[in-house]
């Protein structure tokens, strides 16, 4: 007769082949170099050619011109499904495949060498990049024309070169501090499945004399813990008998590794969930329509006619008169009042939400899960932790977001999207759903009292109503 395998076999086969992966990407560090390479030849050309052709017409497609081509990889295809490969694979774009990386990395290696001056390490970076990105690409129009992709993307990847040769020698001191999406990469990267795990008995017991590796994203290798800022590249794979690519719960890295604080909060709650939010309704919202209007009339009745002019250059707001789409000053402002209101409403709510649920939970003292503790103090603290749980649902909000760029080319393309709202409620309602969970088991971690942990969970819930209404306004209303 023929035994099934006992249960406990299958974990541990299972996880030895995963840690296989890890020591195949570490083996093929030079087929991934080539890959690297052939993608930054496959981004250029995508960014700078477009930029150098006219503007397509409207009869212009997907098939007959390669602006559309361009527009279609990079905001309808590349941008929306890096996202979710981070919660799916980890940092593994930023590591492997990402353009960027390879050439500050490239640029680190033949530059000069430099220590990594002290403003450069300020926590505040991933918030200001991400909103000062994501509202620029609103004022100059980066979805709809290649100058502005060029400007944006390209003044990104520069940027990237220019710190890669001052600072770091063969490190990626970009991607670290400055990447205007490496906070939102951070967040998204604790839902991964998949992570290389490090045996401290294992280091500690391994020979002292240990060839040396080179962690890119500059990290300490020995207390690594999760996900969030290894970009999963496998070069680490096995260093010292130590560390090994394993699967994990996509709950362990929240629940019981992340304390979060201040920076990354404000990057959840006001930069996914609120600016965000703005910065992808305002162009389908009458209320900005509405808000232009009265204050246009404003300044007509006061004899002020400048900020109505759209005499601006393309690099600051969007001017491009031969297709009749110039935006004017006013334009310019009304829309940077618009993504400062989402911020405030929708932000506010959510952060309302938290603080209220941290006030119902006892103070925090510190977090337990299997063998990791994480020892919280400060005022703050239990708010930064809860917010954790909310990484879900802003990471799908960003994502539906971007995709409806993907759902206007393809309606252009004549291909249906009657589904699209199915999937978009669907998506939305599984992330609300997982984020809700989340935020049952981080109240778990304060209180056992189970009306405590429902009343904090259900404060945090009524926060979200603004954040779904907004969506609701913009799959039904608008």
């Amino acid at each position: 007769m023929v035994h099934p395998v006992p249960p406990l076999v299958r974990p541990a086969s299972f996880r030895g082949r995963v840690a296989r992966v890890g020591d195949f990407l570490r083996d093929h560090q030079r087929a991934v170099r080539r890959l690297q390479w052939i993608i930054v030849g496959i981004y250029l050309a995508l960014l700078l050619i477009p930029a150098a052709l006219p503007l397509p017409d409207r009869t212009a497609s997907v098939f007959n011109n390669l602006t559309i081509v361009a527009q279609f990889a990079f905001w309808g295809l590349w941008w929306p499904f890096v996202l979710v490969s981070i919660p799916l694979l980890g940092r593994a774009w930023c590591g492997l495949f990402c353009p960027e990386g390879a050439l500050t990395e490239w640029a680190s290696r033949h530059g000069r060498g430099g220590a990594i001056p002290r403003w450069m390490r300020w926590g505040g970076w991933p918030v200001v990049a991400f909103a000062l990105t994501t509202v620029y690409g609103q004022l100059v129009s980066v979805y709809q024309y290649p100058w502005a992709a060029a400007a944006v993307l390209g003044g990104s990847t520069l940027a990237a070169m220019a710190v890669g040769f001052l600072y770091g020698r063969n490190k990626r001191v970009w991607c670290k501090y400055l990447c205007p999406v490496n906070g939102v990469f951070n967040l998204l990267a604790r839902l991964a499945p998949w992570h290389f795990a490090v045996d401290a008995e294992a280091w500690r017991t391994a020979e002292r004399r240990t060839e040396a590796i080179n962690c890119a994203p500059l990290l300490p290798l020995r207390t690594m813990e999760g996900a969030a800022e290894c970009h999963m590249c496998g070069r680490c794979s096995d260093y010292r008998g130590a560390i090994a690519l394993q699967p994990r719960s996509p709950e362990a890295e929240i629940v019981g590794v992340a304390p979060g604080n201040g920076w990354e909060t404000a990057l959840i709650v006001f930069g996914l969930m609120g600016l965000a939010v703005g910065a992808f309704l305002w162009s389908a919202s009458p209320w900005f329509v509405t808000l232009k209007q009265a204050l246009a009339t404003l300044l007509v009745d006061h004899d002020i006619y400048w900020p109505l002019a759209d005499n601006a250059p393309w690099f600051v707001l969007t001017h491009y008169p031969a297709v009749n789409d110039s935006f004017s000053w006013l334009d310019g402002a009304v829309i940077l009042l618009f993504i400062a209101g989402a911020t405030v409403a929708v932000g506010g709510a959510v952060f309302a939400g938290l603080w209220g649920a941290d006030r119902v939970l006892p103070r925090p003292r510190g977090l337990r899960d299997g063998h990791t503790r994480q020892p919280l103090g400060g005022r703050w603290t239990g708010v930064h932790k809860l917010a954790q749980g909310l990484i879900p649902t802003a990471g799908i909000g960003v994502f539906l977001g971007l995709t409806a760029t993907t759902l206007t080319l393809l309606q252009h393309e004549g291909v249906p999207t009657g589904w699209a709202n199915v999937v978009r409620w669907a998506l939305l309602g599984l992330a609300l759903a997982w984020s809700l969970r989340f935020e049952w088991r981080l109240t778990g971690l304060r209180s056992a009292a189970p009306l405590r942990r429902l009343a904090a969970v259900g404060l945090i819930a009524l926060g979200l109503v603004p954040f779904c209404w907004a969506w609701w306004l913009f799959f039904m209303r608008w």
